[in-house]
């Protein structure tokens, strides 16, 4: 009966060092490998990164785009100032032309 009994006591004492020894080199990897919420922070950070280099690209774009807008109203208005107009009315509609690209241009400011 003793053997038996010292056999089940060993076996007992084996199977809980095997788990500690099995459990300690878990601890170590978790603790040098980043954990799934440092990743995901990093990946949303460098997502917001970009999303931030595609905003500064798109206004810049975007004043580039005014700029060249006033650069053509102000050719429109020596054109229209260097060509003396043979029609009233055909120089009337060009004046609300341009307006109306002043007033788009003012809203989208």
């Amino acid at each position: 009966m003793s053997r038996p009994m010292l056999l089940v006591f060993l076996l007992i004492v084996l199977i809980i060092t095997s788990q500690f020894e099995w459990k300690q080199p878990l601890v170590n990897d978790q603790d040098t490998t980043p954990t799934a919420s440092e990743k995901q922070l990093r990946i949303s950070e460098r997502q917001e990164s970009v999303k931030e280099k595609i905003i500064l690209s798109q206004e810049k774009i975007i004043q580039d785009l005014k700029n060249m807008v006033r650069d053509l109203q102000e050719q429109l208005k020596l054109c229209q100032a260097s060509k003396p107009t043979s029609n009233h009315t055909s120089g009337s509609s060009m004046d609300n032309n341009v307006i109306e690209i002043e007033h788009t241009d003012i809203m989208h400011d």
